[in-house]
């Protein structure tokens, strides 16, 4: 079996509740003003999608690293469509500046995608994903 990882999330106030991991790292969550809570922090929905750009941009630099690229700046944008209950498709939109070989990059892209484990849990939940991958000048 894989590592364990624990979050734990204590309700402060209205709809707004504070989660650790257990290692040190919280982030507060609440809902938007017009859906009656402070807006103090992202929804736990939105904390899903800024994790998804967050392992991108990991997953990125770490298959980077392995294949001896450098880079020399990295961007992953994540536009998601909620449906009645969740995200239903999302757009994942990767930049990266390198004076790289373009091929290299693009297997680091591929390599990224088919590992990066935020990713392969919204695939596998069904949401349709799609990828533009640009190389910056």
């Amino acid at each position: 079996m894989g590592s364990l990882m624990k979050a734990r999330s204590i309700w402060v106030e209205g709809f707004r509740s504070v989660i650790d991991n257990s290692r040190g790292h919280s982030v507060v969550t609440d809902l938007p003003k017009d859906l009656g809570g402070t807006d103090t922090g992202a929804t736990a929905l939105e904390l899903a999608v800024m994790g998804l750009a967050g392992c991108i941009t990991t997953i990125f630099s770490l298959v980077a690293k392995k294949m001896r690229l450098s880079i020399d700046y990295l961007e992953a944008t994540v536009e998601a469509e909620k449906g009645e209950v969740t995200i239903e498709k999302c757009v994942v939109h990767v930049k990266v500046k390198s004076k790289e070989d373009e091929k290299k990059l693009k297997r680091a892209w591929e390599l990224t995608w088919k590992t990066c484990p935020v990713g392969q849990l919204f695939e596998r939940a069904g949401v349709k994903v799609e990828h533009k991958f640009e190389i910056l000048k």
